[in-house]
């Protein structure tokens, strides 16, 4: 049996919102202890006291987390400035928590930390990975590229990246009582489980296909041999006063795929004329612009739950973890909501599902493919036994 509980408070008082949230939480458990958990604060919490009121409730339970830029579940809808959190039990599956730390510093050596802790605990097969990371020092790339060197290239992984609510300084990742920088933490669920994926941007390409043809790393300096921001001038009539941020990148991962990961502008250079974006760039791939409108990515997220229950191989998933870009929470404003409308409508009720605004989200492009870093997306797992 595996049942997942969501708590989510808004009460100003750090105490008083984990006393809510795990109150909330025990009630749909009915007196059974939880394996494992992830929470999700809003940076100015007092971390402490919400990590040791719920290590003090269970002691050994594997608990991840990360600060965030909103939190969003079937409590509360879409919230800043909260406290969420996810317990799961089951009686016949694994699932546990590891953590690598120094990700700047060595990204493969400190995946190899947090996955080998947690494969040092399991007895069962591992089915999949759910990860949260450091944003702010370490490329999002680099994150996905360390994981995929340990699982392997087509293990499912998926997360997103932990935020600041756009203060671009210091977020924190949670790992049991500890409170940490600059460090990576996976849950691996193992044994009989059933889980599928989703993923949708409400994005649109437009005008022609380029390609790559001069990038280091997330700094892009030409497509087709042209300087990039002379393109994105011709295109959008622009004239290098700001960064067209609702004009992405769709980034093709090779010449026949029809689905893209998308890198969001983050700031440009007039005189080398470079953009720089929210994620590494290959050399050599096919992009495109894109844009979109407050509805069609609100829509989005009724697309991505809808791919996620095509591709669920069984026939009553239990819960959904949701992993959702803070790019897409400033475009989308005082509609922001309707992101979570459209989840909640074509969910049964009392459906338990909870997640965050990343800054980067983890997904594969479609089910039982390779994990892709992501700007401006949203992605939905679904997770049961039946």
């Amino acid at each position: 049996m595996i049942k997942v509980a969501v708590g989510h408070s808004e009460d100003v008082d750090a105490l008083d919102a984990i006393e809510e949230a795990l109150a909330q939480c025990q009630e749909d458990l009915e007196g059974l202890v939880p394996q494992a958990g992830v929470l999700y604060n809003a940076i100015h919490i007092d971390h402490q006291t919400v990590l040791d009121r719920i290590m003090n409730q269970y002691p050994e339970l594997e608990l991840i987390g990360c600060t965030t830029d909103g939190e969003i579940s079937s409590r509360l809808g879409c919230a800043e400035d909260s406290v969420t959190l996810i317990l799961i039990y089951s009686d016949t599956i694994e699932i546990k928590a590891g953590v690598g730390k120094d990700l700047l510093i060595d990204a493969d050596s400190a995946a190899n930390d947090a996955v080998n802790e947690a494969k040092s605990k399991l007895t069962k097969k591992e089915a999949f990975c759910v990860t949260l990371a450091e944003s702010v020092t370490v490329g999002g790339v680099a994150v996905i590229n360390a994981l995929k060197n340990k699982l392997g290239k087509e293990f499912p992984i998926f997360g997103g990246l932990a935020a600041d609510q756009w203060s671009m300084k210091k977020t924190y990742q949670f790992y049991k009582r500890d409170i940490l920088v600059d460090s990576i933490e996976v849950l691996i669920f193992a044994g009989d489980i059933k889980f599928s994926s989703g993923l949708a941007t409400g994005w649109t390409p437009i005008g022609h296909k380029k390609r790559v043809t001069k990038v280091v790393k997330n700094r892009v300096f030409e497509t087709d041999g042209e300087p990039i921001l002379d393109f994105y001038n011709r295109y959008l009539g622009g004239n290098y006063k700001r960064v067209p941020t609702e004009y992405p990148l769709a980034v093709f991962p090779d010449e026949n795929s029809e689905r893209y990961y998308i890198r969001s502008p983050y700031t440009f250079n007039e005189e080398d004329k470079s953009v720089t974006f929210f994620g590494d760039v290959p050399n050599d791939v096919i992009v495109q612009l894109v844009s979109g409108s407050i509805e069609k990515m609100s829509v989005a997220s009724e697309a991505a739950l809808k791919e996620a229950v095509d591709g669920y191989p069984g026939n009553k998933p239990q819960a959904a973890f949701v992993f959702t870009c803070s790019a897409r929470k400033a475009i989308l404003g005082l509609n922001v909501d309707k992101e979570y409308l459209y989840l909640q409508k074509n969910m049964p009720e009392n459906f338990p599902f909870a997640g965050f605004y990343t800054y980067g989200e983890i997904s594969p492009l479609e089910n039982g493919k390779e994990s892709y870093f992501h700007n401006g997306t949203i992605a939905v797992v679904l997770v049961g036994e039946e």
